[in-house]
């Protein structure tokens, strides 16, 4: 019995919640981040990812046509426990980022290669509707007959990145940043999962952009999840989002940089040996209004006890 909760929680628990630091972070597509999972159960997660494409940059400066390629290797800690009588996880995550960059500066080629550690980041979430506080028994047995999920989480990134003021880009953001989020999943027709997140990112003021204080607009983003699952517990999903705002102020003067974005990609999780699990997923931009229009490949190594 044992053996069979811990291939059902991991096959639940593999969300693929690592994603890129810094600009990047309204960017992701997670999809069974609101499965619940039996009091007790730990996850450790070491995922690669790899970006590649152009970045979108605000008209008014004196910098086009540049190119990215970004490697980030993340390692995270979770844990499921009970809190006040729901279902409750805490997140840690710690990326290390390398990246090359390449592009015109007032018309001369210019490039920068930055590696160091990005941001870390801490995530709470609490099951309201559908998973109380649960044993292995209860949870094979939801697992088995699923119902309508409502969870809330809270993602709170650290300035703990490298960070120097004298570039415009960095690893670090140099500022605290949190993000509240209201997640939803509905099982329809036996094998089948809609999942459904809104959320909006909020920052706080970055003092030393280059001598000068940069603020951020609030980020408000959803996702969408069209979840499969196969047999011997494998799963696949179809991925979108949309996100919009996060236009910048240096100083009082409003960059042209609003964000009004989306992507698409797919996701597949096979697990393997009961406690292990790999996932692979793809994404590309459909729309890219300001940032980066990548497109990303990840795969991440689950680990479940």
């Amino acid at each position: 019995m044992r053996g069979i909760a811990m291939t059902a929680a991991l096959m639940l628990l593999a969300t693929g919640s690592l994603i890129l630091p810094g600009p990047a972070s309204a960017q992701e597509l997670s999809p069974r981040a609101y499965w619940p999972a039996p009091d007790g159960t730990s996850v450790l997660s070491l995922a690669y990812q790899y970006s590649r494409g152009d970045v979108v940059i605000d008209p008014t400066l004196p910098i086009e046509g540049v190119d990215a390629r970004i490697s980030v290797a993340q390692a995270a800690y979770t844990h499921t426990f009970g809190f006040l009588g729901r279902t409750s996880s805490l997140q840690l995550s710690l990326p290390y980022t390398w990246a090359d960059a390449e592009g015109l500066y007032l018309g001369q080629p210019a490039s920068r290669r930055i590696e160091g550690w990005a941001d870390a980041r801490l995530r709470f979430a609490i099951n309201l509707i559908g998973a109380p506080t649960m044993n292995r028994q209860e949870f094979l047995a939801l697992a088995r007959n699923p119902v309508p999920q409502v969870g809330l989480s809270v993602l709170l990134q650290a300035p703990t990145g490298d960070y120097n003021n004298e570039y415009l880009i960095n690893l670090g953001m140099n500022r605290w940043g949190v993000k509240p989020a209201l997640g939803a999943i509905y099982p329809f027709a036996g094998t089948w999962a809609f999942e459904f997140e809104v959320g909006g990112w909020f920052f706080g003021v970055n003092d030393d952009f280059q001598g000068r204080r940069r603020l951020q607009n609030a980020i408000l983003s959803s996702e969408a999840h069209l979840v499969k699952y196969l047999s011997r517990g494998i799963w696949a999903s179809l991925d979108a989002n949309f996100f919009t705002g996060g236009r910048t102020r240096v100083d009082g003067t409003l960059n042209r940089d609003l964000l009004r974005n989306s992507r698409m990609g797919a996701t597949v999780v096979m697990p393997f040996g009961g406690k292990h699990a790999l996932r692979a997923s793809y994404s590309a931009g459909t729309m890219t209004e300001s940032g980066g229009d990548y497109d990303v490949v990840s795969l991440v190594y689950i680990y479940l006890w």
